[in-house]
């Protein structure tokens, strides 16, 4: 077989001995080159035995993420122009004025997200008639499908269009989207009536419900919406990223800082939407709040076309889905087949420092699941041009290895998201009860939530003054903490917030029994303030800068180059899932706490000073403690990327 190396030649050529590694590099003329390793096969059964589970020794010609010394991009993540055809002068496009345009578009996204979670529940409840669990249900699922069908626009974006033209054609639905929910709001045609439906008759249900076609209509253009986001979230972090250069020595800093300011971009939209936006709802109505939102994600759009020609662009690497099934048909077709089966041993790679794949460098072996090495093994019976359902490259397989090893990672963020959910609607219905009078100013409830956005504000812009040099002198590490490690601080972080959340209800529910304010649960109580709230509130934001920020940036750097869309789209997929999440779990605890036929109120009842908000919040906490303590055992089980620093 071509490529592989005879015995007489394994002193010479560096192989692999007695658990030694050695590199192999393959010649550039040869058009398919197995990486082959030879094995002693002297030495008693023990040795043997050892020599087998050292999968390792089978190493491909690594190029890793960028060249040894800075000589260059390898060929597969080279940036392109819009057309597809190198750039010929980088210093011209990219960098950090690429990125705030990038920037202005997530943030009208997010400005629009949060301004449909908060402002959507009520007019729901007001305008059409729904009652209001039922309402926080749908815009719970709303927000759950706008993430989990990220993971569609990330696989768009790796497999054929690009970032930038999947943020391109879905920001446009999205515009589209909201300017539906705009009319739905503004023309009487679309809404039920409203005579006689005062907060009494709402509270009764004598008001007219909405029709089931307006529903319909309100319940299509919120989703095309949502539909519009799942283009945006999981390309927008990692199209910001790819503007910065990896053959830069202040790469990783300039990474670091770029995540830090995207989430920064984030948090100020969310700020814009439960101020200004409820600003503009109590004071103009429904329709301008939400022409508003259409009329900030139009502007945006409009800014991230104009910076067309300072971006740089990743070739799509073709459909993903179809290189993750090839390596497992392949690794199913040889299942049976043994690494030692033979004389000469192989596993198959190209040649040279590009990638087979479009869009992605060679990525070096590793040892994790071994048996999908099997698809990597090349065999006499693959002949001289294999099928890549039969025989796939080091590279193709361990693409599928770390998107597998990813997974666990995100997946213990869904806790985070559920409370997050949570938060939304339940701090609001405490909020209904307490005093929000600020000195001479009064603040609406639904406001409330801007105060976890203005704690994450604040932390973003002093996280490089005070957590870096202290958490650095602890650490030793030079951002202060690694990915994960600050993963686990949002985790942690998040604890202490649902704690106290738990306490301070409790001590809420209390007063309003003990001051007779038991039926009067959307009455404020005047000498209880809401802004006890603001521990919990600050608390989360805490947790967020810590484990969202952390993550979006641990996922694009461990994501293969071709499937960093993907990457991203795990961590919006984990939030979607929370969305859901806490709808299952208001399900479950309002099934089991609940029963009409004893006329016993569940622990979510509509009047939250007969439920028992303060047990719901003990339970996320535990919840939360058993999630955090998985996320220790894979944190600690996780191996980083091997990459070459410049």
């Amino acid at each position: 077989m071509t490529g592989f190396l005879p015995r007489e030649m394994r002193g010479d050529q560096g192989l692999v001995e007695m658990g030694t590694v050695g590199e192999i590099k393959s010649s550039e003329g040869t058009p398919g080159t197995p990486v082959t390793v030879e094995m002693e096969k002297e030495g008693n059964s023990s040795d043997h035995s050892y020599r087998r589970k050292k999968l390792g020794l089978y190493f491909m010609e690594s190029d890793d993420r960028r060249t040894a010394l800075g000589g260059g991009y390898t060929g597969g993540t080279t940036p392109v122009n819009i057309h597809g055809k190198p750039i010929v002068d980088l210093s011209k496009t990219g960098g950090w004025i690429a990125a705030f345009f990038i920037f202005g578009n997530e943030m009208a996204e997010r400005m629009a997200y949060f301004g449909l979670s908060v402002n959507m529940v009520a007019f729901m409840f007001y305008v059409m008639h729904r009652p209001f669990s039922s309402s926080a249900n749908a815009v719970n699922n709303f927000l759950g499908i706008s993430q989990a069908s990220s993971v569609l626009g990330g696989f768009i974006a790796d497999a054929y269009l690009g970032r930038y033209w999947t943020i391109a054609i879905f920001t446009t639905i999205y515009l589209a989207g909201l300017t539906g929910i705009t009319l739905c709001a503004t023309m009487n045609i679309f809404v039920p009536n409203q005579d006689q439906c005062d907060q009494i008759a709402l509270l009764l249900g004598n008001c007219e419900p909405a029709k089931p076609w307006q529903m319909l209509y309100l319940n299509t253009v919120l989703y095309l919406t949502g539909f519009g986001a799942a283009g945006i979230r999981p390309c927008v972090s990692s199209f910001g990223a790819d503007q910065f250069d990896e053959r830069s020595r202040d790469y990783k800093a300039h990474l670091d800082r770029f995540f830090n300011f995207f989430y920064l971009s984030v948090t100020t939209g969310a700020i814009v939407a439960f101020t200004a936006v409820v600003y503009i709802q109590m004071q103009h109505g429904w329709g301008s709040a939400f022409g508003a939102l259409a009329i900030a994600m139009g502007m945006s759009n409009l800014v991230f076309f104009l910076g067309t020609p300072l971006y740089r662009h990743r070739l799509p690497g073709g459909s993903p889905l179809t290189r993750v099934a090839q390596v497992l048909v392949a690794a199913f077709r040889k299942r049976n087949a043994s690494f030692d089966s033979s004389e000469l041993i192989g596993l198959y790679e190209v040649p040279g420092k590009r990638s087979a794949i479009k869009g992605s460098s060679k990525i070096a072996h590793s040892d994790d699941f071994r048996c999908l090495d099997k698809a990597a093994l090349q065999l006499k019976e693959d002949g001289p041009d294999p099928s890549p359902w039969r025989l796939c490259t080091v590279t193709q397989v361990e693409e599928v290895k770390i998107l597998w090893k990813l997974i666990p990672i995100p997946a213990c963020t869904i806790m985070l998201s559920l409370v997050l959910t949570e938060y939304l609607t339940l701090s609001v219905q405490q909020a209904y009860t307490l005093n929000t009078q600020l000195g001479h100013l009064k603040l609406p409830v639904t406001c409330m939530p801007v105060f976890p956005g203005l704690s994450i504000f604040l932390i973003l812009s002093l996280y490089y003054l005070i957590f870096v040099p202290l958490s650095r002198r602890i650490t030793g590490h030079p951002h202060g903490a690694s990915q994960l490690q600050r993963v686990g601080i949002g985790m942690a972080v998040s604890i202490l917030s649902v704690a106290w959340a738990a306490i301070f209800e409790r001590y809420r529910r209390n007063y309003a029994i003990e001051h007779g304010y038991v039926a009067s649960f959307l009455s404020a109580m005047p000498n209880l303030s809401a802004y006890w709230l603001l521990i919990q509130y600050c608390l989360i934001g805490i947790a967020e800068v810590f484990c969202i920020v952390g993550l979006l940036e641990f996922l694009y750097e461990e994501a293969p180059d071709a499937m960093r869309s993907i990457g991203s789209a795990y961590a919006a997929l984990a939030g979607g899932l929370g969305c859901f999440a806490a709808t299952i779990l208001n399900n479950i605890v309002k099934s089991a706490t609940g029963s009409d036929k004893e006329r016993r109120e569940s622990w979510l009842s509509q009047n939250i000073n007969t439920g028992r908000f303060d047990y719901f919040y003990w339970l996320l906490t535990v919840l939360s403690v058993i999630n955090f303590c998985a996320f220790l055992y894979v944190a600690r089980r996780y191996k980083y990327r091997v990459k070459q620093e410049i």
